[in-house]
Protein backbone atom coordinates (compact mmCIF):
# COMPACT_ATOMS: atom_id res chain seq x y z
CA UNK A 1 0.00 0.00 0.00
CA UNK A 2 1.43 3.54 -1.06
CA UNK A 3 0.54 6.59 1.39
CA UNK A 4 0.59 10.09 -0.21
CA UNK A 5 1.38 13.15 1.32
CA UNK A 6 -1.33 15.82 2.63
CA UNK A 7 -2.51 18.12 0.20
CA UNK A 8 -0.79 21.73 1.51
CA UNK A 9 -2.90 23.68 3.92
CA UNK A 10 -5.71 26.45 1.73
CA UNK A 11 -4.24 29.56 2.87
CA UNK A 12 -4.80 33.12 1.76
CA UNK A 13 -2.14 34.83 0.30
CA UNK A 14 -2.03 36.80 2.59
CA UNK A 15 -1.78 34.35 5.89
CA UNK A 16 0.97 32.73 3.94
CA UNK A 17 3.07 36.28 3.84
CA UNK A 18 1.37 36.64 7.79
CA UNK A 19 2.89 33.21 8.60
CA UNK A 20 5.84 33.96 6.82
CA UNK A 21 6.56 37.48 8.56
CA UNK A 22 6.07 35.87 12.49
CA UNK A 23 8.42 32.99 11.23
CA UNK A 24 10.56 35.62 10.26
CA UNK A 25 11.47 36.21 14.31
CA UNK A 26 13.71 32.87 14.30
CA UNK A 27 15.98 34.86 12.15
CA UNK A 28 15.94 37.97 13.95
CA UNK A 29 16.39 35.85 17.53
CA UNK A 30 18.93 33.74 15.94
CA UNK A 31 20.93 35.78 13.85
CA UNK A 32 20.14 39.68 14.62
CA UNK A 33 19.94 39.81 18.38
CA UNK A 34 21.53 36.14 19.73
CA UNK A 35 24.75 36.48 17.08
CA UNK A 36 25.26 40.31 16.26
CA UNK A 37 23.91 42.13 19.25
CA UNK A 38 27.29 41.19 21.05
CA UNK A 39 28.78 43.46 18.96
CA UNK A 40 27.35 46.60 20.46
CA UNK A 41 28.17 45.02 24.30
CA UNK A 42 31.92 44.32 23.20
CA UNK A 43 33.30 47.86 24.22
CA UNK A 44 32.00 48.09 26.78
CA UNK A 45 32.33 44.92 28.33
CA UNK A 46 36.00 45.04 27.29
CA UNK A 47 36.92 48.36 29.23
CA UNK A 48 35.08 46.96 32.08
CA UNK A 49 36.17 43.73 32.56
CA UNK A 50 39.97 44.52 31.60
CA UNK A 51 39.53 41.99 28.29
CA UNK A 52 42.56 41.55 25.42
CA UNK A 53 40.51 42.13 22.05
CA UNK A 54 41.92 38.72 21.14
CA UNK A 55 39.30 37.30 24.27
CA UNK A 56 36.74 39.67 22.90
CA UNK A 57 37.23 38.08 19.94
CA UNK A 58 36.97 34.69 21.06
CA UNK A 59 33.62 35.34 22.28
CA UNK A 60 32.28 35.07 18.78
CA UNK A 61 34.18 32.39 18.20
CA UNK A 62 32.84 30.04 20.15
CA UNK A 63 29.51 31.32 19.33
CA UNK A 64 30.07 29.92 15.75
CA UNK A 65 31.56 26.86 16.98
CA UNK A 66 28.18 26.67 19.18
CA UNK A 67 26.54 26.57 15.97
CA UNK A 68 27.84 24.55 14.42
CA UNK A 69 27.79 21.73 16.81
CA UNK A 70 23.95 22.47 16.78
CA UNK A 71 23.60 22.13 12.90
CA UNK A 72 25.39 18.82 13.67
CA UNK A 73 23.14 17.53 15.66
CA UNK A 74 19.87 18.84 13.87
CA UNK A 75 19.28 15.56 11.70
CA UNK A 76 18.87 13.34 14.68
CA UNK A 77 17.26 16.29 16.76
CA UNK A 78 14.77 16.65 13.60
CA UNK A 79 13.83 12.75 13.91
CA UNK A 80 13.09 12.99 17.37
CA UNK A 81 11.35 15.97 17.71
CA UNK A 82 10.78 17.85 14.53
CA UNK A 83 10.82 21.59 13.11
CA UNK A 84 8.35 23.06 14.79
CA UNK A 85 9.31 22.17 18.30
CA UNK A 86 13.31 22.25 17.60
CA UNK A 87 12.00 26.12 17.14
CA UNK A 88 10.72 27.62 20.12
CA UNK A 89 12.23 24.86 22.48
CA UNK A 90 15.97 26.81 20.53
CA UNK A 91 14.38 29.90 21.28
CA UNK A 92 13.58 28.93 24.50
CA UNK A 93 16.72 27.93 25.28
CA UNK A 94 18.69 30.78 23.22
CA UNK A 95 16.70 33.47 25.44
CA UNK A 96 17.63 31.62 28.85
CA UNK A 97 21.07 31.57 27.72
CA UNK A 98 21.07 35.28 26.60
CA UNK A 99 19.86 36.42 30.00
CA UNK A 100 22.13 33.85 32.05
CA UNK A 101 25.07 36.15 29.81
CA UNK A 102 24.26 39.10 32.43
CA UNK A 103 25.02 37.07 35.88
CA UNK A 104 28.43 36.26 34.93
CA UNK A 105 32.02 38.29 34.71
CA UNK A 106 34.39 35.00 34.40
CA UNK A 107 35.81 34.80 30.56
CA UNK A 108 34.92 30.99 30.96
CA UNK A 109 31.42 30.80 32.58
CA UNK A 110 30.82 33.68 29.43
CA UNK A 111 32.62 31.70 27.03
CA UNK A 112 30.37 28.79 28.13
CA UNK A 113 27.15 31.11 27.64
CA UNK A 114 28.37 32.05 23.85
CA UNK A 115 28.27 28.23 23.25
CA UNK A 116 25.33 27.19 24.25
CA UNK A 117 23.61 30.10 23.04
CA UNK A 118 25.25 29.29 19.66
CA UNK A 119 24.03 25.86 19.71
CA UNK A 120 20.35 27.33 20.66
CA UNK A 121 20.55 29.88 17.50
CA UNK A 122 21.22 26.76 14.88
CA UNK A 123 18.12 24.72 16.50
CA UNK A 124 16.39 28.14 15.61
CA UNK A 125 17.51 29.64 12.45
CA UNK A 126 17.77 26.24 10.61
CA UNK A 127 14.28 24.85 12.38
CA UNK A 128 13.13 28.23 10.78
CA UNK A 129 14.46 27.95 7.49
CA UNK A 130 13.48 24.27 6.57
CA UNK A 131 9.63 25.82 7.72
CA UNK A 132 9.85 28.99 5.71
CA UNK A 133 11.43 26.40 2.29
CA UNK A 134 7.68 24.09 3.50
CA UNK A 135 5.47 26.96 3.59
CA UNK A 136 6.73 28.38 0.20
CA UNK A 137 5.52 25.05 -1.47
CA UNK A 138 1.77 26.56 -0.42
CA UNK A 139 2.32 29.48 -2.88
CA UNK A 140 4.85 27.94 -5.00
CA UNK A 141 4.34 31.61 -7.54
CA UNK A 142 6.27 33.71 -4.38
CA UNK A 143 7.91 31.30 -2.71
CA UNK A 144 11.37 33.05 -3.25
CA UNK A 145 9.36 35.47 -1.31
CA UNK A 146 8.26 33.76 1.29
CA UNK A 147 11.79 32.57 1.76
CA UNK A 148 13.02 36.26 1.50
CA UNK A 149 10.74 37.22 4.46
CA UNK A 150 12.54 35.01 6.95
CA UNK A 151 15.78 35.63 6.51
CA UNK A 152 15.14 39.44 6.07
CA UNK A 153 14.34 38.59 9.81
CA UNK A 154 17.57 38.69 10.76
CA UNK A 155 17.58 42.68 9.65
CA UNK A 156 14.91 42.91 12.28
CA UNK A 157 17.17 41.79 14.88
CA UNK A 158 20.17 44.09 13.86
CA UNK A 159 17.44 47.36 14.20
CA UNK A 160 15.92 46.30 17.47
CA UNK A 161 19.69 45.60 18.94
CA UNK A 162 20.14 49.38 17.75
CA UNK A 163 17.44 50.61 19.28
CA UNK A 164 17.66 49.03 22.52
CA UNK A 165 21.49 48.72 23.13
CA UNK A 166 22.90 51.92 23.70
CA UNK A 167 19.63 52.70 25.33
CA UNK A 168 20.19 50.37 28.09
CA UNK A 169 23.87 50.73 28.25
CA UNK A 170 23.48 54.45 28.61
CA UNK A 171 21.11 53.97 31.11
CA UNK A 172 22.70 51.42 33.12
CA UNK A 173 26.44 52.99 32.58
CA UNK A 174 26.86 54.01 36.50
CA UNK A 175 25.89 50.48 37.60
CA UNK A 176 28.25 48.27 38.70
CA UNK A 177 28.92 45.97 35.20
CA UNK A 178 26.02 48.03 33.50
CA UNK A 179 26.40 45.93 30.63
CA UNK A 180 24.39 43.34 32.16
CA UNK A 181 21.17 44.69 31.88
CA UNK A 182 21.58 44.99 28.03
CA UNK A 183 21.95 41.06 27.95
CA UNK A 184 18.62 40.86 30.07
CA UNK A 185 17.10 43.41 28.17
CA UNK A 186 18.20 41.10 24.54
CA UNK A 187 17.46 38.21 26.62
CA UNK A 188 13.39 39.64 26.88
CA UNK A 189 13.42 40.75 23.47
CA UNK A 190 14.19 37.19 22.76
CA UNK A 191 11.64 36.21 25.08
CA UNK A 192 8.89 37.93 22.80
CA UNK A 193 10.34 36.28 20.13
CA UNK A 194 9.77 33.41 21.29
CA UNK A 195 6.05 34.01 22.07
CA UNK A 196 5.93 35.41 18.34
CA UNK A 197 7.24 32.15 17.04
CA UNK A 198 4.56 30.19 18.66
CA UNK A 199 1.85 30.70 16.30
CA UNK A 200 3.54 29.67 13.30
CA UNK A 201 5.22 26.84 14.85
CA UNK A 202 1.80 25.98 15.32
CA UNK A 203 0.13 26.45 11.96
CA UNK A 204 2.92 24.74 10.57
CA UNK A 205 3.96 21.10 12.37
CA UNK A 206 1.65 19.15 10.04
CA UNK A 207 3.01 20.96 6.81
CA UNK A 208 4.73 18.27 5.26
CA UNK A 209 8.23 18.16 3.78
CA UNK A 210 8.59 18.98 0.06
CA UNK A 211 8.86 15.15 -1.41
CA UNK A 212 11.34 15.65 -3.94
CA UNK A 213 13.63 16.84 -0.46
CA UNK A 214 12.92 13.94 0.97
CA UNK A 215 12.85 11.03 -1.47
CA UNK A 216 15.07 8.30 -0.37
CA UNK A 217 17.61 6.20 -2.23
CA UNK A 218 18.41 8.62 -5.08
CA UNK A 219 22.45 8.70 -5.79
CA UNK A 220 23.77 11.78 -4.98
CA UNK A 221 25.89 13.99 -7.32
CA UNK A 222 27.35 16.37 -5.17
CA UNK A 223 31.13 16.32 -5.57
CA UNK A 224 33.73 18.46 -2.80
CA UNK A 225 36.22 18.48 -5.65
CA UNK A 226 33.57 20.01 -8.18
CA UNK A 227 33.07 22.67 -5.93
CA UNK A 228 36.56 24.02 -4.40
CA UNK A 229 36.91 27.19 -5.51
CA UNK A 230 33.37 28.30 -4.51
CA UNK A 231 34.01 26.46 -1.21
CA UNK A 232 37.41 28.08 -0.78
CA UNK A 233 35.20 31.29 -1.43
CA UNK A 234 32.66 30.64 1.01
CA UNK A 235 34.94 30.26 3.73
CA UNK A 236 37.16 33.10 3.27
CA UNK A 237 33.47 35.02 3.53
CA UNK A 238 33.63 33.60 6.96
CA UNK A 239 36.66 34.64 7.94
CA UNK A 240 36.33 38.00 6.67
CA UNK A 241 32.66 39.03 7.62
CA UNK A 242 32.45 38.17 11.42
CA UNK A 243 35.45 39.91 12.15
CA UNK A 244 33.95 43.12 11.03
CA UNK A 245 30.42 42.18 12.60
CA UNK A 246 32.28 41.38 16.16
CA UNK A 247 34.79 44.54 15.97
CA UNK A 248 33.20 47.12 13.83
CA UNK A 249 31.22 48.97 16.96
CA UNK A 250 34.83 48.79 19.04
CA UNK A 251 36.35 50.39 15.84
CA UNK A 252 33.95 53.52 15.55
CA UNK A 253 34.10 53.90 19.54
CA UNK A 254 37.27 54.28 19.28
CA UNK A 255 37.09 56.70 15.95
CA UNK A 256 34.65 58.84 18.66
CA UNK A 257 31.86 58.37 17.87
CA UNK A 258 28.81 58.66 20.17
CA UNK A 259 25.89 56.40 21.56
CA UNK A 260 23.52 58.04 19.02
CA UNK A 261 25.90 57.68 15.78
CA UNK A 262 26.07 53.96 16.83
CA UNK A 263 22.35 53.56 16.40
CA UNK A 264 22.29 55.69 13.74
CA UNK A 265 25.47 52.84 11.93
CA UNK A 266 23.80 49.92 13.05
CA UNK A 267 20.21 50.08 12.32
CA UNK A 268 20.96 51.60 9.27
CA UNK A 269 23.04 48.43 9.11
CA UNK A 270 20.32 46.46 9.40
CA UNK A 271 17.59 48.52 7.44
CA UNK A 272 19.65 47.34 4.02
CA UNK A 273 19.55 43.76 5.10
CA UNK A 274 16.20 44.23 4.89
CA UNK A 275 16.32 45.65 1.38
CA UNK A 276 19.30 43.09 0.24
CA UNK A 277 16.82 40.40 -1.29
CA UNK A 278 15.77 42.56 -3.68
CA UNK A 279 18.61 44.01 -4.77
CA UNK A 280 20.63 40.83 -5.79
CA UNK A 281 17.34 38.62 -6.49
CA UNK A 282 18.37 39.12 -10.48
CA UNK A 283 21.62 38.57 -10.35
CA UNK A 284 20.95 35.19 -8.46
CA UNK A 285 19.10 34.16 -11.04
CA UNK A 286 21.38 35.22 -13.63
CA UNK A 287 24.47 33.34 -13.07
CA UNK A 288 25.19 29.72 -12.43
CA UNK A 289 29.04 30.02 -11.37
CA UNK A 290 30.66 31.85 -8.99
CA UNK A 291 30.60 35.08 -10.35
CA UNK A 292 28.04 36.61 -7.93
CA UNK A 293 29.86 34.95 -4.96
CA UNK A 294 32.99 36.78 -5.98
CA UNK A 295 31.07 40.37 -6.83
CA UNK A 296 29.46 40.27 -3.16
CA UNK A 297 33.00 39.18 -1.15
CA UNK A 298 34.83 42.17 -3.27
CA UNK A 299 32.12 44.57 -2.19
CA UNK A 300 32.21 43.21 0.84
CA UNK A 301 36.06 43.41 1.33
CA UNK A 302 35.22 47.80 0.18
CA UNK A 303 32.88 47.91 2.56
CA UNK A 304 35.10 46.45 5.57
CA UNK A 305 38.25 48.45 4.33
CA UNK A 306 36.40 51.63 4.43
CA UNK A 307 36.15 52.35 7.93
CA UNK A 308 39.95 52.17 8.53
CA UNK A 309 40.77 54.71 5.71
CA UNK A 310 38.77 57.48 7.31
CA UNK A 311 36.55 58.11 10.03
CA UNK A 312 34.34 60.78 8.13
CA UNK A 313 30.33 60.09 9.10
CA UNK A 314 29.83 59.79 5.40
CA UNK A 315 32.02 57.09 4.57
CA UNK A 316 31.32 55.17 8.20
CA UNK A 317 27.65 55.35 6.98
CA UNK A 318 28.61 54.19 3.25
CA UNK A 319 30.70 51.28 5.38
CA UNK A 320 27.21 50.21 7.02
CA UNK A 321 25.01 50.65 3.84
CA UNK A 322 27.55 48.21 1.92
CA UNK A 323 27.53 45.66 4.36
CA UNK A 324 24.19 45.38 5.57
CA UNK A 325 23.42 45.10 1.59
CA UNK A 326 25.38 41.96 0.78
CA UNK A 327 26.61 39.70 3.34
CA UNK A 328 23.09 38.01 3.65
CA UNK A 329 22.43 37.72 -0.16
CA UNK A 330 26.18 36.53 -0.37
CA UNK A 331 24.71 33.51 1.64
CA UNK A 332 22.13 33.13 -0.56
CA UNK A 333 24.26 33.12 -3.65
CA UNK A 334 25.46 29.54 -2.57
CA UNK A 335 22.28 28.25 -2.22
CA UNK A 336 21.66 29.59 -5.73
CA UNK A 337 25.01 28.30 -7.24
CA UNK A 338 23.88 24.39 -5.77
CA UNK A 339 20.16 24.73 -7.02
CA UNK A 340 21.73 25.68 -10.46
CA UNK A 341 24.21 23.23 -10.58
CA UNK A 342 22.60 19.91 -8.61
CA UNK A 343 19.52 17.85 -8.99
CA UNK A 344 17.50 18.40 -6.21
CA UNK A 345 18.26 15.02 -4.39
CA UNK A 346 21.69 16.63 -4.07
CA UNK A 347 20.63 20.18 -2.95
CA UNK A 348 20.95 18.82 0.82
CA UNK A 349 24.64 17.66 0.91
CA UNK A 350 25.30 20.68 -1.23
CA UNK A 351 24.63 23.47 0.82
CA UNK A 352 25.85 21.60 4.36
CA UNK A 353 29.03 21.41 2.29
CA UNK A 354 28.79 24.96 2.15
CA UNK A 355 27.88 25.83 5.74
CA UNK A 356 30.27 23.41 7.08
CA UNK A 357 33.26 25.44 5.29
CA UNK A 358 31.47 28.97 6.65
CA UNK A 359 31.45 27.69 10.52
CA UNK A 360 35.35 26.80 10.22
CA UNK A 361 35.69 30.36 8.78
CA UNK A 362 33.59 32.13 10.77
CA UNK A 363 35.27 30.75 14.14
CA UNK A 364 39.17 31.71 12.81
CA UNK A 365 38.04 35.28 12.02
CA UNK A 366 37.16 36.98 15.40
CA UNK A 367 40.26 35.49 17.18
CA UNK A 368 42.59 35.85 14.44
CA UNK A 369 41.78 40.15 13.78
CA UNK A 370 41.90 40.07 17.68
CA UNK A 371 44.79 38.72 18.01
CA UNK A 372 45.36 41.40 15.18
CA UNK A 373 44.29 44.72 16.78
CA UNK A 374 46.28 43.60 20.31
CA UNK A 375 49.33 44.15 18.41
CA UNK A 376 50.89 47.68 16.50
CA UNK A 377 48.05 48.92 14.27
CA UNK A 378 45.02 48.24 16.85
CA UNK A 379 41.47 47.22 15.16
CA UNK A 380 42.20 48.97 12.14
CA UNK A 381 44.97 46.09 11.16
CA UNK A 382 42.85 43.92 12.26
CA UNK A 383 40.13 45.07 9.50
CA UNK A 384 42.45 45.11 6.91
CA UNK A 385 43.35 41.63 7.29
CA UNK A 386 39.07 41.09 7.36
CA UNK A 387 39.14 43.00 3.95
CA UNK A 388 41.97 40.76 2.69
CA UNK A 389 40.30 37.25 3.59
CA UNK A 390 37.34 39.01 1.75
CA UNK A 391 39.12 39.81 -1.23
CA UNK A 392 40.97 36.54 -1.49
CA UNK A 393 37.78 34.79 -1.48
CA UNK A 394 36.34 36.92 -4.12
CA UNK A 395 39.47 35.49 -6.39
CA UNK A 396 38.53 32.18 -5.77
CA UNK A 397 34.82 32.40 -6.18
CA UNK A 398 35.43 34.01 -9.48
CA UNK A 399 36.94 30.59 -10.46
CA UNK A 400 34.56 28.41 -9.86
CA UNK A 401 32.61 27.59 -13.49
CA UNK A 402 29.06 26.22 -14.20
CA UNK A 403 29.64 22.55 -13.62
CA UNK A 404 28.54 19.82 -16.41
CA UNK A 405 27.76 16.49 -16.14
CA UNK A 406 30.94 15.26 -17.12
CA UNK A 407 32.52 17.21 -14.29
CA UNK A 408 30.60 15.36 -11.84
CA UNK A 409 31.24 11.95 -13.40
CA UNK A 410 35.07 12.47 -12.98
CA UNK A 411 35.17 13.89 -9.65
CA UNK A 412 36.04 12.62 -5.89
CA UNK A 413 33.51 10.14 -4.17
CA UNK A 414 30.16 12.09 -2.53
CA UNK A 415 29.99 14.33 0.27
CA UNK A 416 29.31 12.79 4.06
CA UNK A 417 25.31 12.99 5.25
CA UNK A 418 23.71 16.17 4.54
CA UNK A 419 23.36 18.88 7.42
CA UNK A 420 20.24 20.40 7.17
CA UNK A 421 21.51 23.87 7.38
CA UNK A 422 22.22 27.01 5.65
CA UNK A 423 24.38 30.13 6.04
CA UNK A 424 25.28 31.77 9.24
Amino acid sequence: MTSTAPAPPRWSESQVLWLALALSAGAALSLGITRFAYGLLLPTMRTDLGWSYTLAGAMNTVNALGYLLGALCMPRLMQAYGSSRLLWLGAVLASVFMGLSGFFTDPAALLLQRLLAGSASALVFIAGGLLAARLGTVWPQRSGLVIGLYYGGTGFGIVLSALLVPQVLGWASEQPHGWAWAWWALALACGLATLVLLWPAGQLQGLAPPVAAAAAGVANPFRWRCFGYALAGYGMFGVGYIGYMTFVIALLREQGAGATAITVFYALLGLAVLASSRIWAGLLDRYKGGQVLALLNALLGLATLLPTLSAHWGVILLSGLLFGGVFLSLVASTTALVRHNLAPAAWGNGISAFTIVFAFGQMVGPTVVGLIADGPGGLARGMVFSALALWLGAVLAWRQQPLRPADLQRAAPPAPPAVPASGP
